[in-house]
């Protein structure tokens, strides 16, 4: 059988203190009427990146509501993850093909993972299933649907995916109920939209990596590990992945030093289980910085973990994100929900957790980037003002309950006969062009059109609506 992966006990009481009334509210009633349900999220590893992060917060708060919920992994041997990482790859639009080889090593530990699910004596039990990206996504096509709602999750930036990978894993995507996606840009053009649904990801404002952290503590921390917490401080935490654009980053640093003398870059990554391509990138990394004394390299390998992240979040002068291609990038929201202001790429979701200008600023090059944390260093108003505003959009907009609140009334949706795409119908909750959870709007941000009432998360959605109507998904 797959493995369970073990977590805490949560109470979605504690984030009353932190999440807006207007969502924990909704979030209660929805949670009431689904209590008693069983749910299953899949997922490919239980560390090392954005979705098992968000499934060791989700999965408990699940439970404490009410609704049975598991989280399962699949296994595969390394050259699985390789193909699963290619694909990953191809869906953010690289060009390497996905051999008939990778297709048969694919399907057949899909179907090997299928057969252990079922023989789960409490498989047939499951409501629903969330799968979580394209690693675990051809399961469903080796296990009997039965009466459970199936939901893929696709948490990658699909947008301009390579058609042949994309047509490869649609063949599997259209045997599910409703699809999940990041963003209303994300979804493919050829996916039917009745079924397909937006929500974006969300931070746990409580747990290790964003909890409170007093100064003093989080520069013992960091001197701890060979960080001088005194001097200017530039951060980037993500995976060893060329899409980060690590090295690049390495470039931006080194035109910064030559105007702010003593800055440090610290560059820390994580290793999961399945995406062996970041060894390679790790030592593309360590060789670049190799006898520079002011680049630091950390992993969870070497012993810096959530709270050490937390630390580097709180303490950095500036954050960077130098993606190239984003899914969501919530390292912006936990850096900003720190207060931390940040530079980071024009990619995927990061415009969407900074719109209004809220927490930083975005760059498309290596001297954009450059000028941008060259600026925030010297220009220390500037970079409080907004770190605070960046803070705000997140409370508003990227905590955990309006996550739940996003899932749970999808379930409800589909329990009901609903479809996912119908789920976000005009003058409801959503914002009409990102799909992002509105309430209590600021009247600013509403408009009216065609007799309907649309509420926008920020000035950057209400001109794209003016400039392209309503967006029907």
């Amino acid at each position: 059988m797959l493995q369970n992966v073990d977590v805490g006990d949560l109470s979605i009481s504690a984030y009353r203190t932190v999440a807006p009334d207007e969502i924990m509210e909704p979030l209660l009633e929805v949670a009431a009427g689904l209590r008693g349900a069983r749910v299953l999220h899949l997922s490919a590893t239980p560390y090392g990146g954005g979705v098992s992060e968000l499934l060791r917060s989700v999965v408990p708060l699940y439970n404490d509501l009410g609704i049975d919920t598991t989280w399962k992994i699949i296994s595969g041997k390394p050259p699985f993850f390789g193909v699963t990482k290619k694909l990953h790859n191809a869906l953010q639009g690289a060009t390497a093909p996905i051999t008939t080889a990778d297709r048969e090593l694919y399907e057949d530990t899909s179907e090997r993972n299928g057969a252990e699910l079922a023989a789960d004596p409490q498989f047939r039990d499951f409501d629903f299933v969330f799968v979580h990206d394209p690693q675990p996504s051809a399961v469903l096509s080796y296990v009997d649907h039965g009466s459970a709602y199936w939901i893929w999750r696709c948490h990658v930036d699909t947008s301009a995916p390579n058609p042949e990978a994309w047509n490869y894993l649609r063949g599997f995507v259209d045997r599910y109920d409703g699809s999940v996606f990041t963003m209303a840009q994300f979804v493919p053009p050829d996916l039917p939209g009745k079924r397909v649904d937006i929500i974006p990801p969300a931070i746990d404002p409580l747990s290790p990596k964003n909890m409170s952290l007093d100064d003093r503590t989080a520069h013992a921390v960091l001197n701890w590990i060979g960080i001088d917490p005194a001097r200017p401080l530039i951060t980037q935490v993500s995976r060893f992945d060329p899409w980060k654009d690590p090295l690049g980053v390495i470039e931006a640093f080194r035109l910064v030093r030559r105007e702010v003398p003593g800055v440090q870059l610290a560059l820390v990554g994580s290793m999961a289980l399945d995406d062996p391509e970041a060894w390679d990138v790790y030592r593309k990394i360590t060789d670049e910085s190799s006898g520079d004394p002011d680049i630091h390299v950390f992993t969870n390998l070497t012993g810096v973990g959530n709270i050490e992240v937390n630390a580097f979040q709180r303490i950095s002068s500036v954050m960077v994100q130098k993606s190239i291609r984003e899914g969501f990038g919530l390292i912006v929201s936990e850096a900003l929900w720190k207060g931390t202001p940040m530079v980071a790429g024009d990619a995927g979701g990061i415009p969407l957790q900074m719109a209004d200008d809220a927490g930083g600023v975005l760059v498309d090059s290596v001297p954009e980037c450059a000028s941008a944390l060259t600026e925030l260093l010297t220009d220390r108003a500037r970079a409080a003002a907004l770190g605070a505003a960046g803070h705000e959009r997140v409370r508003k907009h990227f905590l955990l309950p309006r996550l739940l609140l996003d899932e749970l009334s999808l379930l409800s949706g589909l329990s009901k006969g609903i479809p996912a795409g119908e789920l976000a119908t005009a003058g409801d909750h959503r914002d009409p062009v990102c799909g992002m959870t509105t309430y209590a709007a600021d009247p600013a941000l509403v408009t009216e059109h065609n007799g309907q009432t649309f509420r926008f998360c920020s000035e950057r959605c209400k001109r794209l609506f003016a400039s392209i109507g309503v967006r029907n998904r």
